[in-house]
């Protein structure tokens, strides 16, 4: 399934898609339990998880990059999706307050310019959400969802991408441990094998979910720096002119 925008429309209308939707909005929904007034974004396709924040925030964008394509978002009202350059958003600096990334990173040539474009837009001490296909995940290696396209990640990478970005995570999540299997008996008991596999830690979740802070200020490392000792200089007379002329 390539990530275009009406392969992940038809992933999200599906049984499997509806499940993935319910366990990731979860998690999104005790990070992010309250949008009122603020500005919300979400760049990639990010659809799914904004239609609770609509009401409340004060604007709720839907960023869609172009190599993806564009859907009409919300059905109904006026649009508040665009298609768009992802490494040039059409954004005032610092005018976001809570950014959403969803099926993007994976799909970026180069992650590192993306999120530092996502830092220029983000608000000082604002938040971004990360949704990525884990790479020790089952589902990354399913080619008929959306998370087994593209890159996957570890944490470290993520938490290496995030720190060049100037981000500072604060929160570190997975979810999708049942796997991307359609069939009735799965999807049912997909909700069970979430609290058990979030209960116990286990290692093989289909996505990172990370949480960070736009740092505003660059952190400087300490750093020794060895500086030569000069010697203790003395006074000395300067020679009179008429010896500096060759004349006693």
């Amino acid at each position: 399934m390539p990530l275009d925008v009406h392969s992940l429309q038809s992933f999200y209308g599906s049984p499997l898609g509806a499940i993935a939707r319910r366990l990731i909005g979860r998690v999104l929904r005790e990070r992010w339990d309250n949008g009122a007034g603020l500005s919300i974004a979400a760049v990639g396709y990010g659809t799914p998880y904004l239609d609770r924040f609509r009401d409340d925030a004060k604007r709720c964008l839907a960023l869609m990059p172009a190599e993806q394509g564009v859907v009409i978002w919300p059905g109904g009202g006026r649009c508040s999706a665009a298609l768009v350059e992802a490494q040039m958003l059409p954004l005032p600096d610092g005018s976001i307050d809570r950014l959403l990334l969803a099926h993007a990173l994976e799909a970026a040539d180069r992650p590192d310019a993306l999120l530092e474009e996502l830092w220029r837009v983000t608000a000082p001490e604002g938040r971004i959400l990360v949704i990525a296909p884990s790479r020790r995940g089952v589902w990354a290696r399913a080619d008929s969802t959306p998370y087994g396209q593209g890159q996957p990640y570890s944490k470290p990478q993520l938490r290496d991408l995030l720190h060049r970005a100037e981000f500072s995570p604060v929160f570190w999540g997975e979810a999708l441990y049942a796997p991307p299997v359609a069939r009735p008996f799965m999807i049912r008991a997909a909700p069970t094998i979430e609290r058990v596999g979030a209960a116990l830690g286990l290692p093989f979740a289909g996505v990172h979910i990370v949480e960070a802070i736009k740092q505003v200020y660059r952190p400087v490392g300490v750093r020794a720096i060895a500086r030569a000792r000069l010697p203790p200089l003395k006074p000395v007379l300067a020679p009179s002119a008429h010896r500096q002329c060759g004349f006693e």
